[in-house]
């Protein structure tokens, strides 16, 4: 049990001193009924964790647990009879294999369809007659084995009825894939002892119809008010209110401060308004046009996330419902991101403070790549969160995509969560009672073990796919039914009516409340906290408000920093070290101590430690990023002897930041858009993705597109996400070469981010902390070499780094006589070291090579600064080694053109291109072609 469980039960009266019998009396009835109490006691109950095996001594009410305990014993006896006739013992093996079958498979008879559209076909397997089983035995008794049924022999009539309504009525649960037998019998316990129908008290009933209320009547009003505008309305599916309130309320007992929502469109201004918020009036300002940004584009109104503090019986909770492009399941992964970094910051390990909940459509649930990639990281070290809720709003159609032939191959949209085995419940969205038995059930669930599980709200579109669409035209079965279908809070309302737990004016009274609350601009979010807790807050405002700089004070004290660079290379004793990784400590030993020159791999190391020495947490992924994929990192050592593992940056000091590294599994997508999620919700934190090569964050171009360049002009989103791309032309054919930079460069304008290509160890050293030190927050998007990290002359001086900066452009050091220079060639990148190669051997002492360092945003004054001096300058040329339609050249010659012109003081000077020529792949697959494109690019960079 959480100690805060148990400190809360200690605080609370009724559970203390002489009251513990009278408690223990309450939990054994509960354990045979849960409804035989009221619902705060089963609620109460319900969160109480559960495990097989012996209590622990030290737990208060041990003798409750110790109930449920010797109930989970006796329930799990094998089924026994009386000595009698063998066809009697046949019999009751038979009824063991019905009980079995029906949670195998009552889900696929259960009425989960509103609409009732949903025509399964028939079940064998829950056919009396399957198991030789027939009317004459109903009324015989037999052993009801694992069912809890709250007694040990009932008539077969009695099995069968509860068989029915636990798995066949409008909650359809599958989870016998679940290879987890403690899991599997959680499960059934929840579902089978309340028949899967809680008895709810007349309040929980009157605040289910209220936020049925509150859901059909926005939709209402914005139907009258805005016909025919795009809202992608919540009609036919407002049980997801009720649904998502109870998963907000019951996950603020468990003691969790923060829930992050993601969703796409559909009812997405309707958790907006009744949920988290937001002002009615302000939504009505969007529809009307009112609406005034301060800069950047600004995003239709549907795509906006907000942030807010709700009050819930285990105290305040913050909502953060994250910004969402049309790419709709694009945004579970970033919700996962954001979450993760969220418990780091709370050093919550477990998942107990930050709850995702991620809400999807079924057609974009069951066909979208990304939400597989997204249930696979979800036990991974790297990208856990505890465990998601996901809730599908499942209106059985995509867009107009019929579910029964074209939008997938399963037999539910949900089949995809079996591969993590995640529990799926699907329930009918027309019986909001069992809809919030559903959630609670999740909610537990999640909490109790810590993994995803899914919600799948069986509904309907009541409109077309947006409020344009006449719906009819492609769907004339669905619309003609959904035309007479009454809504789900007049089912509800009419329900408790009939019961007799409230009169039809109270139901009444409640619409007609919820209307004038809208009239008169009033917030109808009955939870919302007004003077929130900041603390609860992520605080971006130091980063706030900056305009673009480039530069950076990353210098150190060179005593301190060689101090780093030795801890960063100790090694305890008792750990055997590979042999080639070895040889790099030993040599970074030496690079310490001013040995030997500076390579890429100690540079860039030696940042995280500066970092991390300075209360920056340093967070890297990527699919070899422990050993880099070109072995020049070696940041996580392997011990030879055992396979543990001994990470150097995590022992730099103590109480230094955090340092985590983790090789992903094989996705971009899912992985660059956790880590934007993370670094969007961790500012002071240096957060890296690295591709194994760099076009293979071609795979994640949505994430690009979408959120890194855009994020802040749509949605003010700050970020200061890093990727490193592996790129540069050695001949590894057209998939290994380019990192495809005419697309990031393509994307650039308002000084969104930075792209870069560093051609120094000292370079990548004062540029990543140039990152975390600036208050600048843009994203950053590096080039990284691969021959260059070993290459001779890309090497480094302890001086450079401990009194440097990064220098967007490198000037040209060579013995030059700037009278003599007469054409200076610009590069970025690796080709600069071809380029001085052959300087050197052609003694050509008329050319400048100048190296742009940093391509977005340009730097017009350090390039004008770096060819000042070339009075006689008569051509500038462009080199590059990717093709004349790829890299950098279009999209950055117009820079180049303004600096040569003002060079020359307006009297105009070419501007040249040597590269490859324009080619539909990015390199060349045979080496013989490679090495003469490279000899006829640098040839012509000199002499065309």
């Amino acid at each position: 049990m959480q100690e805060g469980t148990m400190e809360l039960m200690w605080r609370t009266s009724h559970m203390s001193g002489g009251n513990v019998h009278y408690v223990e009396d309450l939990y054994e009835r509960y354990l045979v009924d849960p409804n035989a109490v009221t619902d705060e006691w089963r609620n109460y109950f319900d969160t109480l964790p559960r495990h097989d095996g012996s209590p622990s001594q030290d737990v208060p009410l041990a003798p409750i647990r110790e109930q449920f305990y010797e109930m989970g014993r006796t329930s799990r006896r094998p089924a026994t009879v009386a000595a009698g006739e063998s066809n009697e013992n046949k019999k009751q093996v038979r009824v063991l294999q019905l009980i079995n079958a029906y949670r195998f498979r009552g889900h696929q008879k259960a009425d989960i369809d509103p609409l009732g559209l949903r025509k399964p076909a028939p079940i064998p397997d829950l056919e009396l007659s399957f198991h030789q089983l027939s009317a004459a035995d109903m009324d015989v008794e037999f052993q009801t084995g694992s069912l809890f049924l709250g007694k040990e022999v009932a008539p077969l009539k009695e099995i069968h009825a509860a068989l029915e309504q636990t798995y066949c009525r409008s909650i359809g649960a599958e989870f016998m894939h679940i290879v987890n037998t403690e899991e599997k019998r959680w499960l059934q316990q929840r579902f089978e002892s309340v028949r899967s129908k809680p008895n709810f008290s007349r309040d929980v009933r009157h605040h289910v119809l209220e936020r049925l209320t509150a859901a059909e009547g926005l939709e209402t009003y914005l139907a009258s008010k805005y016909p025919g505008t795009k809202r992608f309305g919540l009609e036919g599916g407002e049980s997801f209110i009720p649904m998502m309130d109870e998963l907000i309320q019951r996950s603020g007992k468990y003691g969790t401060k923060e829930v992050v929502i993601g969703m796409a469109h559909r009812g997405r201004l309707n958790l907006l308004i009744n949920l988290l918020g937001k002002s009615p009036s302000e939504l009505i300002e969007e529809f009307d046009g009112k609406k005034q940004i301060a800069k950047g584009s600004g995003d239709v109104k549907y795509h906006q996330g907000f942030s807010s503090n709700v009050m819930t019986p285990g105290g305040e909770v913050h909502l953060a419902l994250a910004f969402n492009p049309s790419h709709l399941e694009i945004v579970s992964p970033v919700v996962e991101g954001s979450v993760r970094a969220r418990q780091d910051r709370r050093e919550d390990t477990e998942g107990d403070t930050v709850l995702p909940i991620s809400i999807h459509g079924d057609a974009a649930f069951a066909g979208q790549g990304v939400v597989m990639e997204t249930f696979q990281m979800s036990q991974t070290r790297a990208y856990k969160t505890g465990g998601t809720l996901h809730l599908v709003i499942n209106n059985q159609v995509g867009f107009t995509t019929s579910r029964e032939d074209d939008a997938r191959s399963s037999e539910y949209c949900t089949d995809i969560a079996k591969m993590v085995q995640a529990p799926i419940i699907h329930v009918n969205g027309d019986d909001p009672d069992a809809v919030l038995h559903a959630a609670q059930v999740a909610i537990d669930y999640r909490q109790q073990f810590k993994r995803d599980v899914v919600l799948d709200l069986v509904c309907y579109r009541k409109r077309g796919h947006n409020e344009a669409d006449e719906p009819s035209g492609t769907q004339p079965l669905m619309y003609a039914k959904i035309k007479t279908q009454k809504t789900a809070r007049e089912l509800y309302a009419a329900r408790l009516v009939e019961e007799g737990v409230l009169t039809a004016e109270e139901t009444q009274h409640l619409v007609d409340q919820y209307r004038a609350d809208l009239d008169a601009g009033n917030h109808v979010a009955n939870a919302l906290v007004k003077q929130p807790n900041t603390g609860l807050f992520v605080d971006w405002a130091p980063y706030l408000g900056h305009e673009w700089t480039g530069d950076a004070d990353t210098s150190m004290d060179m005593k301190h920093l060689q101090a780093l660079a030795q801890k960063m290379c100790e090694v305890p004793d008792g750990i055997s070290v590979q042999r080639q990784v070895n040889k790099i400590y030993e040599d970074r030993r030496k690079m310490a101590a001013g040995g030997m020159p500076i390579n890429w791999g100690f540079a860039e190391t030696l940042s995280y430690a500066t970092l991390v020495d300075g209360d920056n947490p340093v967070r890297i992924t990527g699919q070899d990023v422990g050993r880099g994929t070109f072995s020049h990192r070696h940041a996580v050592i392997h011990n030879q002897k055992d396979g543990n593992i001994w990470v150097p940056l995590q022992h730099i000091k103590d109480g230094q930041a955090t340092f985590t590294i983790h090789d992903s599994y094989l996705s971009e997508e899912a992985v660059l858009a956790f880590e934007y999620g993370y670094s969007t919700t961790m500012p002071t934190a240096l957060v890296i993705w690295e591709a194994q090569f760099g076009d293979f964050a071609n795979g994640a171009q949505v994430v690009m597109d979408q959120f890194i360049s855009s994020g802040e002009s749509k949605w003010g989103r700050l970020c200061g996400l890093t990727m490193l791309l592996p790129h540069g032309y050695e001949g590894q054919g057209p998939e290994h070469s380019s990192a495809r930079l005419e697309r990031y460069l393509q994307l650039c304008a308002e000084h969104n981010m930075q792209v870069c290509m560093p051609t120094t160890p000292a370079q990548i050293y004062h540029l990543l902390r140039r990152q975390v030190i600036r208050p600048l927050r843009k994203p950053l998007v590096v080039l990284t070499p691969k021959s260059l990290l070993r290459h001779k002359e890309a090497t480094s001086t302890l001086d450079e780094l401990a009194g440097g900066r990064f220098e967007m452009v490198l000037a040209d050091k060579g013995n030059l006589e700037a009278s003599k220079v007469k054409r200076v060639v610009l590069c970025a990148g690796k080709v600069y070291y071809d380029l001085a190669g052959y300087r050197a051997e052609q003694g050509r002492e008329d050319v400048a090579v100048i190296r742009v360092e940093q391509l977005y945003p340009f730097p017009k004054e350090e390039l004008q600064a770096a060819i000042a001096d070339y009075e006689n300058l008569e051509q500038v040329m462009w080199c590059q080694e990717e093709p004349l339609n790829q890299g950098a050249w279009y999209q950055s010659q117009h820079h180049m053109r303004q600096v040569a012109d003002q060079h020359r003081q307006g009297l105009g000077m070419s501007l040249a291109f040597a590269g490859r020529p324009a080619s539909a792949a990015p390199a060349a697959g045979y080496m013989s072609v490679h090495n003469e494109q490279q000899r006829q690019l640098v040839d012509d960079a000199f002499n065309k």
